[in-house]
């Protein structure tokens, strides 16, 4: 990794847990700048405008989620194993991991502030980071069926939309209400989605 690189990844991961807390409209290249000990014209060389270090932010933050919540479940039995661990994962991401962000989960944030912009870059890379996901654990929960972990008639994308509400519905909890009992009242909520998957037979 060239001195350039490095110096991107740098920003990126310093303008991404700041944007856990202030947002991604509350970043600056001049605040990053100065909490970096760098000259703000050297940072915009990286970056050029607001935006589109929102974008690279947003980018940089999809991939890290990725790296920690889904890239780690292909190696777990396909089917229930599997959705399981990426509940378990998406939990700590959410929450107080190692991996976790200082100010809880960035798309959070982020869809708070862009959820009622017009359609723009920032907006439009959102949505599209989330319908992703929601696709993907639609995928995991056919795979629960192909293995016979589910019911044939279940409703994928269904499931892929509950458990997107549990996910925030405990950020809710645990971030803002501080309620210590959030990780185990999403853990049986979770149990009984799974409860109602499995064949009854």
């Amino acid at each position: 990794m060239s001195k350039g690189e490095q110096t991107r990844e740098l920003a990126l991961r310093e303008a991404l847990a700041q944007s856990s807390n202030v947002g991604l409209q509350g970043i600056t290249i001049g605040a990053l700048a100065d909490s970096l000990g760098m000259s703000k014209s050297g940072l915009f060389a990286h970056f050029r405008s607001k935006e589109q270090l929102q974008l690279d932010v947003l980018d940089f933050a999809g991939r890290m989620f990725v790296a920690r919540v889904f890239t780690p479940a292909l190696d777990v039995s396909s089917g229930e194993p599997r959705l399981t661990f990426i509940v378990d994962r998406w939990l700590g991401w959410a929450g107080f991991a190692d991996y976790a962000l200082p100010g809880g989960c960035v798309f959070v944030t982020a869809a708070r502030e862009f959820d009622d912009e017009p359609d723009g870059p920032v907006r439009d890379l959102l949505v599209t980071q989330q319908q992703e996901w929601l696709d993907t654990l639609a995928q995991v929960v056919r795979g629960g069926v192909r293995e016979g972990h589910f019911r044939e008639d279940a409703d994928v994308d269904q499931v892929a939309y509950d458990i997107l509400a549990l996910m925030l519905g405990y950020h809710f909890a645990v971030r803002l209400l501080r309620d210590e009992r959030a990780d185990s009242r999403t853990r049986r909520a979770f149990e009984r989605l799974l409860d109602d998957l499995r064949p009854t037979s």
